[in-house]
């Protein structure tokens, strides 16, 4: 009996082993990275200027990485500023700590560093990241990110040849500061003095081999334009778009608006030459437009005008072509499991929230607003607040699901949601200038778009199988769109407009998405290198 306990308990042994090696095999890949922020003179349009640069680069370094890595990025900041990273997209599951946003985050002072551990959990596809504090994007510190899929998991199309990442957005001349000043003062930006890609208004030339296929990756990092992304005398066929692949549509422009990203294949099959792409802006006078080139490797024929004529101010080009993107159903994303296995058009949602924009006076000054509501950063994050229990930040009672009656007042308006509610979310639009909304922690099918106001009975039309899934939507002028969200992931997220001087102007605010358990299956622990400020500032983790 004794020698069979002592076999028993040396099998546990062996198989607890095992065990243990088994978890070390299986742990997700490291990759670290150290990034310098400094400044430096660059001249993007021609004129120098003061821009933030990372490791010494203007746009930043692209950060590649393959779904569930885990990413280790300590960020130096030697800027005269307090400063954050913010990466577009990424879903941060169960880590919210690493958002880098004013509500999540406290800044890194200068002479400071933050170590950011991402786990890019569950992902592909294309991203960026970039400066939130303050104006500090208008003068660089951003950079793409490339989300490769797993080597096990079947893409919808055959390998590319290349990947290229183009970062895509309107310029000032006038550094952040300039800018930030400005709108302090109450006044609005001037009209933006160019667009640029990669850093450049003209001159860059993307390279390929004829007959091979590339990928493109486009973001538009800019301030306030939406853009219109053309090549010469070839077709884009679109793939992927925000972390899911899309039904693959060939365009011969696409729209791409502000905080927005995807992915197109490019064919090398006309001539041997070189030929123009071109990024301009849309729903403006006048028309903004930077160039690049489309070089073949054997080419020995310039580029030929004129370029490619592309939509100026239509809007209902732009909605066409909105409607017109449908998730790929039967494609593997970041997991073998066809995207189609949720059938979001299924679920019932548990609330309805409705975003509704505006331009006000507060005090003589403009800002802007949700739901009559313009938000006002405390000086100590919310995530913070909600964690150590620090009364008098924020009260969940501040949002208001309609616009309320009366001026319009500054305010942190926070919204309660349990964790996993599935959101119907209406953005009303009733200025006539387009809107571009970021969500982060997740990101929701947009199932439609109309014009004018919102009402009940539009539910009929929505695209309840198939609509593209999205974490930065666009809602034209004088017009709605509607989401459906899963808030399957706990935290305190933004939502903010990602229009930015509209967004350094108040038009924000967080969803806290909450359950009572207090488990690492549902949010993992305060880091130990967390920052604390404000009403947090000594307290113990």
């Amino acid at each position: 009996m004794r020698g069979a306990t002592m076999m028993l308990q040396l099998l546990v042994g062996v198989l607890a082993c095992l065990g243990a090696v088994m978890v070390v095999e299986a742990e997700d890949p490291y990759r670290y990275f150290t990034w310098v922020v400094t400044y430096g003179t660059i001249a993007p349009l021609g004129k120098p200027q003061q821009g933030i640069l990372i490791n010494g680069q203007f746009p930043g370094p692209r950060l590649d990485c393959v779904t569930n890595d885990n990413v280790i990025i300590n960020v130096i900041n030697k800027i005269d500023q307090p400063f954050l990273l913010t990466w577009n997209g990424i879903k941060n599951r169960k880590t919210i700590w690493q958002d880098g946003v004013s509500g999540t985050n406290c800044p890194i002072p200068p002479g400071r560093n933050f170590t950011y551990h991402l786990q890019v959990k569950d992902q592909i596809g294309t991203f960026m990241y970039f400066p939130s504090l303050q104006m500090q994007k208008a003068s660089g510190g951003f950079g793409g990110i490339n989300m490769y899929t797993r080597p096990k998991i079947p893409l919808p199309f055959a390998e590319p040849s290349g990947d290229f990442h183009l970062l895509l957005g309107d310029w000032y001349k006038a550094g952040h500061k300039a800018l930030q000043r400005t709108l302090d003062t109450g006044k609005k930006l001037a009209f933006p003095d160019g667009i640029l890609i990669n850093g450049k208004q003209k001159g860059l030339k993307f390279r390929g081999d004829p007959g091979k296929t590339y990928m493109f990756r486009l973001s538009n990092v800019g301030l306030s334009l939406s853009i219109n992304f053309r090549i010469q005398g070839h077709k884009m066929r679109l793939v992927e778009m925000e972390g899911s692949h899309t039904v693959q549509e060939s365009y011969d422009s696409l729209d791409i608006h502000v905080g927005q990203s995807l992915a197109v294949l490019v064919t090398f099959n006309k001539k041997a030459k070189d030929y123009f792409i071109v990024a301009s802006s849309r729903f403006t006078v006048p028309i903004l437009t930077s160039t690049a080139y489309l070089k073949y490797t054997n080419s020995k024929i310039k580029a030929s005008m004129p370029l490619p004529i592309g939509p100026t101010t239509h809007v209902h080009w732009s909605l066409k072509q909105a409607r017109s993107f449908r998730w790929n159903l039967t494609a593997s994303a970041a997991r073998p499991n066809p995207q189609g296995a949720y059938h979001y058009g299924s679920v019932k949602p548990t609330r309805i929230l409705k975003i509704s924009n505006s331009e006000v006076k507060i005090r003589g000054k403009t800002r802007y607003a949700i739901n009559g509501m313009s938000f006002v950063n405390p000086d100590t994050p919310l995530k913070l607040a909600d964690y150590f229990n620090i009364p008098g930040v924020f009260d969940l009672k501040t949002f208001k699901n309609k616009t309320a009656g009366g001026p319009a007042k500054l305010g942190t308006p926070v919204v309660g949601l349990w964790l996993h509610d599935f959101v119907e979310i209406i953005f009303n639009n009733v200025e006539d200038t387009i809107q571009s909304w970021h969500l982060s922690g997740t990101d929701g099918w947009v199932v439609g778009y109309g014009p004018n106001k919102w009402a009940a009975s539009q539910r009929r039309y929505y695209n309840l199988v198939d609509a593209a899934t999205r974490y930065t939507v666009q809602v034209f002028p004088k017009s709605w769109t509607a989401m459906l969200v899963p808030f399957d992931n706990k935290g305190m997220w933004n939502l903010r407009s990602a229009i930015w001087p509209r967004r350094y102007l108040g038009q924000e605010l967080y969803i806290r998405v909450w359950n009572e358990e207090q488990s690492l299956f549902t949010e993992n622990a305060i880091p130990r290198n967390v920052l604390l400020c404000g009403k947090a500032r000594g307290k113990r983790i």
